[in-house]
């Protein structure tokens, strides 16, 4: 552990699941859950995630003079604990610092890997791929986890708490349990015949066989233990010891109920696969806009260059006075541009020659911008642009396909007193991951391996995205940070699968060009363009004057419930954080501040 600088602060210093009803919660249950808000200002530091215990914990660690990596792996841990069907101990994801002393951002890649035995045929049976279904509830999805060993690498660079204190508050959270709301009841129905199928996944979450009631409060001792050892023991005993063998175990062996009638098929990780993860330190993704840096994840995330690459096509354009209806006909129209052009460049850089810098180069973005028209929509799917030697408007079409990408995942937003940002977005894939919960253990593995594309995306064309020996599958989170003149403005970040991407872009815009709040940039109705014929579009989106004046230039829409679940930070020019998150979508956000001021 790096010990941090002391620093003027601004403004003031400072075994199975056990459900019970919430009357019966107290005395010797779990606090009164803290109240959702949606922003908050003030100063002393703030925290925006999904979940308002999660939130309270990384209020709590900066106001114990945590720094914002302290208090982002311990709303991770605790949204393990409250979130635990989009992200925990069996994912990983992608974590983005900014370091007001050195001025610096710096990532962190904990994405999961597959196992050294994994080959581009890893999802194939007689040459065609197995259904999509049952390649997510099984062992052969399931990649090496990465988040403890990014808990451990973020502490150690920027924190001046060790992992025992910051999972001290998630390990009792999951003891003393917490209030199952609706989304949590609605998830877990969406997965009950799965969860059914294994013991300890239905032991856990359906506890009795039956769905847990709204108001009721869901305790995991297994997940208490879990971070009890790992505080303890360290993240050795996952990567090198008891626990990894017991993740061996499940995905190699499937812990399926023997009357239950599902095929689940069996994975190949080894321990020797655990021992051989690392995470991966490298430069972020970088690019000007208006004048701010925006500051993204890398390959083998796509969200750091498809960001990017629409960003840069849209910038010749002033966003800021057109009328709203071209403004969201560009928004679209750019993202589908972009998405060609991730599907066909980006994957494993370690594998594959992805061109990072061309595709953010803004000779690139200008040759396929131009095929944008103000009264017209590209023909899908687009196909895509080449960065190394860009063509000016070749408008051509291509016969790829969407790839399958899993919709759930959690982001977290933080600052502290010092100045430093945190952008964090964290997965199991599936909402629920792979539905099978490491017996004893008390969290959920991941499907990340489904990421991979299983034949590639466009025929005759070379996929980056295959799965292959230890390589990291493709992801779309999206983690960012904008600096204006080198100090900090805002950061975002969303959940979604492929969706995080346009979400991110949205919020961008709205609040960059369109002159929206960060709230009200994170609540505006969303679509997600994606280089198909079809948008997706949520209910509030197509009801807006807009979406029929887009649908008479060429848009088709596909109606969703919805789309991503922002949070976020800015920055005030006087020193303020306002913490951002939704108003309503997954039962609304929890937006704090140390000290708030209004």
């Amino acid at each position: 552990m790096v010990a941090r600088p002391v620093r003027l602060a601004i403004g003031v210093l400072a075994s199975c699941a056990l459900v019970v009803p919430m009357a019966q919660a107290s005395p010797g249950g779990p606090p009164a859950q803290p109240p959702k808000q949606a922003e908050a200002t003030g100063y002393g530091g703030a925290v925006s995630s999904v979940d308002a215990d999660a939130t309270q914990i990384g209020i709590d660690v900066l106001r114990r003079g945590g720094t914002a990596a302290d208090a982002a792996v311990a709303v991770a841990a605790a949204l393990g604990v409250t979130e635990p069907y989009s992200a925990g101990v069996g994912g990983g994801g992608f974590f983005v610092h900014y370091d007001a002393k050195t001025g610096e951002v710096e990532t962190i890649d904990g994405r999961e890997t597959a196992p050294a035995t994994a080959g581009e045929g890893l999802f194939l049976e007689n040459g065609q791929p197995i259904p999509f279904d049952e390649a997510v509830t099984s062992g052969l999805g399931v990649g090496v986890p990465g988040t403890p060993m990014t808990w451990r690498e973020a502490l150690r660079r920027w924190g001046n708490r060790d992992l025992a204190e910051v999972l001290r508050p998630a390990e009792q959270l999951a003891r003393n349990g917490f209030v199952v709301d609706e989304t949590f009841r609605q998830q877990t129905q969406e997965n009950q015949e799965r969860f059914s199928a294994f013991p300890a996944t239905r032991d856990l979450f359906l506890p009795g066989g039956r769905l847990p009631e709204v108001g009721s409060v869901l305790r995991n001792p297994d997940l208490a233990d879990t971070y009890r050892t790992l505080a303890t023991d360290g993240i050795g005993t996952l990567y090198q010891g008891e626990i990894g063998a017991d993740i061996v175990k499940a995905v190699n062996h499937p812990p399926v109920d023997p009357a239950a009638k599902r095929n689940v098929r069996p994975g190949d990780m080894s321990t020797g696969d655990l021992r051989a993860y690392r995470t991966i330190e490298q430069a972020p993704t970088q690019m000007t806009y208006r004048g701010l840096d925006i500051y993204g994840m890398a390959p083998v995330s796509s969200g750091g260059t498809t960001v990017g690459e629409a960003l840069n096509i849209l910038e010749p354009t002033d966003l800021a006075h057109v009328d709203k209806t071209q403004y969201l006909h560009r928004f679209l129209e750019a993202s589908k541009i972009g998405f060609a052009d991730r599907n066909r460049w980006v994957g494993d850089p370690a594998f594959s020659d992805v061109p990072t810098e061309d595709l953010l180069s803004q000779r690139f973005a200008d040759s396929r911008g131009c095929l944008i028209t103000d009264d017209a929509v590209l023909p899908t799917p687009v196909a895509a642009g080449d960065p190394r030697a860009p063509q000016d408007c070749q408008a051509r079409t291509s016969g790829g396909a969407e790839p399958h990408e899993g919709p759930n995942t959690t982001h977290l937003t933080v600052a502290d007193r010092w100045g430093d940002v945190v952008a964090y977005t964290l997965t199991i894939e599936q909402t629920g991951g792979s539905g099978m919960v490491v017996p004893g253990r008390g969290f959920l593995l991941n499907n990340e391996l489904t990421d991979f594309s299983f034949t590639p995306v466009t025929p005759g064309e070379p996929d980056p995205n295959l799965p292959g020996p230890s390589k990291r599958p493709r992801s779309s989170m999206s983690p960012v940070i904008v600096l204006q003149d080198g100090k900090p403005l805002l950061a975002v970040g969303s959940p979604g699968g492929a969706t995080i991407i346009t979400t991110v872009l949205q919020v961008l815009t709205g609040r960059l060009d369109r002159g929206m709040s960060l709230v009200d940039a994170i609540a505006e109705p969303r679509a997600s363009q994606r280089n198909t014929a079809q948008t997706d579009a949520e209910p509030g989106f197509l009801a807006q004057p807009e979406a029929e004046k887009l649908r008479a230039i060429g848009h088709q829409f596909k109606p969703t419930t919805e789309i991503g679940t922002a949070t976020g930070v800015e920055r005030l020019p006087d020193g303020r954080w306002v913490a951002a998150a939704e108003r309503e979508r997954r039962g609304g956000g929890a937006a704090a501040v140390v000290h708030p001021i209004p």
